[in-house]
């Protein structure tokens, strides 16, 4: 537990620079381009990587020491970082290079959360992992609650190349954490045996193994469907909000450090709690109420006070959601192939991703945005719901998609291989001695 607490107080430290440089630099972005479809691009060509070397990735997890694989991933986060520094102390940055430094640490973050999650396993007992997950939760969600509020404020004192300049100092912390901690290695077991081979089988193996269990696949394609209408909200929420005030940071700012606040409090309860005993409630009904009360509420709201409290509940819910399917997959899953299969999952859950970006921003500036001002043609139907002028048309698509994502959560309910997933599966240090054997432990 120690070793794990040293390695989440650097991984807070860390958020926080990212959180405080991505902020910072989705102002100057929107203040130079005025256009969501450029917001959409810069977050395109950070997921995109992630999903293309997914599968190499978890393979190479598993070769490796998780540990190196980690510190691989911040370092490459700083090389970016420099990048984008020089290029902005010497008056050079241009929204491409948004571009080109998001796609390099998307390739290089795709190592980062599959070896952190399947090192958690090896680190903790199992009856923890619900708290660990809180926690890390905890560690995503705490740093939003000051770097919005200190990168508004800093952004006119020390402007964009000094929030930079803090990210760089806050991942030396991480990766100075991570150098004084030890993270043991996984055991080997019969699967994680038959698993071996070329570079190219391993690569493929999370695929197989998915496939051969309905329940695990239920809920990927529940995430797949949720965080296609989810990234589309998400994508479309920040230049709504500058749109409808008038590019007003702090209003951004207030509403993500409202949301981040919401995270803390959730994320706290999912640690002192542990979550519910049967976790796949935690994922249904959390993607069905981060619907309802998050997006839907969201598109609603036409200022802060609802768009505060629409950010809260869908922050307050993500714990919940992600911890308990977190949980469920790290009990499941052998640890020794939880690379692979961890890789996998998620290049099913953020494969509609890339383009429900692609999709959010010019469905927004060419479609949604011209049809919701004042003469447009959705403005008689739809303007006495969100109203008209700049900022409406987000407001309505981040509305549709909310509605969309609560039946998405509800309806796997409907279907019993994913419903009982937790039963009709056994964990795996359960599982019988031809399938899941410790034989020794791995190099």
């Amino acid at each position: 537990m120690r070793s794990f607490v040293i390695i989440w107080i650097g991984q807070m430290f860390s958020l926080l620079g990212t959180s405080m440089s991505g902020f910072g630099l989705t102002v100057w972005a929107y203040e130079l381009t005025g256009s969501a479809t450029a917001l959409a691009l810069v977050a395109f060509f950070f997921v995109t990587p992630m999903l293309i070397f997914s599968p190499l990735a978890g393979a190479l997890v598993d070769r490796s020491n998780r540990k190196l694989m980690m510190m691989l991933s911040d370092l490459a986060s700083g090389i970016a970082t420099i990048s984008l520094l020089l290029l902005y102390s010497t008056g050079h940055l241009q929204i491409w290079h948004l571009y080109v430094a998001n796609a390099f640490m998307g390739t290089f973050q795709t190592f980062q959360w599959p070896a952190f999650s399947a090192a958690i396993t090896t680190m903790l007992p199992k009856e923890q992992y619900g708290r660990a997950n809180g926690l890390m939760s905890l560690s995503e969600t705490g740093p939003e609650i000051l770097a919005p509020i200190l990168a508004g404020a800093l952004l006119g004192i020390i402007g964009l190349g000094g929030i930079l300049t803090i990210d760089l100092v806050t991942l030396l912390i991480a990766t100075l954490t991570l150098l004084s901690v030890h993270v043991p290695q996984p055991p080997v077991s019969q699967i994680g045996l038959e698993s071996r081979g070329s570079l190219w089988k391993e690569s493929v193996f999370g695929f197989s193994y998915i496939l051969k269990r309905p329940g695990l696949l239920g809920l990927q394609i529940v995430f797949l469907l949720g965080n296609f209408f989810f990234t589309i909200a998400y994508t479309l929420t920040a230049p709504m909000i500058l749109a409808r005030t008038g590019s007003n940071e702090l209003a951004l700012g207030t509403v993500n450090s409202i949301g981040a606040i919401g995270g803390v409090v959730g994320a706290a309860a999912l640690s002192a709690w542990g979550g519910s005993k049967r976790k796949v409630h935690g994922v249904l009904s959390g993607w069905g109420l981060s619907g309802i009360l998050g997006a839907t509420l969201m598109g609603l709201g036409r200022g802060i006070p609802v768009w505060t409290s629409a950010s809260f509940l869908s922050s307050f819910i993500s714990p919940f959601l992600n911890g308990s399917n977190q949980t469920i997959w790290q009990s499941k899953v052998a640890p020794d192939v939880q690379g692979k299969v961890f890789s996998t999952r998620r290049l099913i859950a953020w494969l509609s991703m890339p383009l429900a970006t692609l999709v959010a921003g010019p469905l927004a500036d060419k479609v949604m945005e011209p049809a919701m001002q004042p003469g447009g043609s959705l403005a008689p139907i739809f303007g006495p719901i969100v109203g008209v002028g700049p900022g409406a048309g987000m407001s309505l698509i981040i509305l549709f998609t909310g509605l969309i994502i609560t039946v998405i959560g509800f309806s796997g309910y409907t279907v019993p291989t994913l419903r009982n997933v937790e039963t009709l599966l056994p964990d795996h240090d359960q599982a019988s001695s031809d399938e899941q054997f410790q034989i020794a432990p791995a190099d």
